[in-house]
């Protein structure tokens, strides 16, 4: 007898499932199902989980990775050579290009590709060198002894030191440690009044408070869907929420509650697994 339609289903879909090339995201820490500190990663994890992608996490290395940068992701084809590629934007534009991504941006109009480019300019640009700050200088023993957990204690100290001296003379170069702590401060709080200022917008837009409160995530722009702003500032956000070196970040944040709430509808919606962050 001929297969029916189901069975005739079930098999593509096995076929498909043998055929998809095997993705392996390399986060630095070893711990499935949380979030890590950097918000590169996590900004990776959520374009892939927004374009519904399956994948695996490994902690991998700094020492193995293309261009000496964590996040970098593996893939497997069925047949044919592993590739290994790094940098979350490159990645990213090669998806989209590959076909494997959408283009999220693709039906935006010129203002709101602007506005997009904008918030993660803003946060990649701006806001992660004042962070770098936050973590490697003003709270280096906690930076260090997470960042650095695995290594023997003796060790730890020697490479931490290294590591110190090489962010005070980039961040130097770069110009954020050229500027007081207060006016660091300013710059942390104006970038998130400003996010914050958008997302009461798009919430807004969406229905408003008290409306439509477990209706799923809104987007930074107020579209139905993300954009690719939408992935680098969740990255940002989860990466200020959880990361007990940045307080100040972390209490600039929390002290907006519509950016949180937009970081929790993500999370609900995309990462249902992954441990949440604390209310306190």
């Amino acid at each position: 007898m001929p297969p029916n339609q189901t069975q005739t289903q079930t098999q593509t879909q096995d076929h498909d499932q043998q055929t998809q090339p095997k993705i392996t995201l390399y986060r630095g820490f070893p711990t499935p199902r949380t979030y890590t500190w950097s918000p590169f990663v996590t900004k990776l994890e959520a374009r892939l989980r927004f374009a519904r992608i399956p994948y695996v996490t490994e902690s991998g290395s700094v020492r193995a990775a293309p261009r000496g940068k964590i996040p970098y992701l593996s893939i497997q084809p069925a047949s044919g050579e592993r590739r290994t590629m790094a940098d979350s934007t490159l990645i990213t534009q090669s998806f989209i290009a590959a076909g494997v991504f959408t283009d999220l941006n693709a039906g935006l109009g010129g203002r709101e590709k602007v506005l997009d480019r904008g918030v993660r300019v803003v946060l990649e640009e701006r806001g992660y060198f004042l962070q770098s700050y936050e973590k490697w200088i003003d709270n280096y023993y906690a930076m260090r002894d997470h960042i650095l957990s695995s290594i023997p204690y003796p060790i730890r100290v020697m490479v931490g030191y290294l590591i110190y001296r090489k962010q005070i003379q980039m961040l130097h170069g770069q110009g954020t440690a050229r500027y007081t702590a207060a006016e660091r401060r300013g710059f942390k709080r104006e970038i998130w009044e400003e996010i914050n200022a958008l997302l009461v917008e798009a919430r807004a837009k969406r229905g408003g408070e008290g409306e439509d409160e477990d209706d799923g995530p809104f987007w930074v722009l107020g579209g139905e869907g993300p954009s690719e702003a939408d992935a680098t500032l969740f990255g940002f956000v989860v990466g200020a929420l959880i990361c007990t070196a940045c307080p100040e970040s972390q209490g600039i944040v929390r002290g907006f509650p519509v950016v949180v709430e937009y970081a929790r509808r993500i999370h609900e919606r995309f990462f249902p697994e992954y441990e949440v962050w604390g209310d306190f």
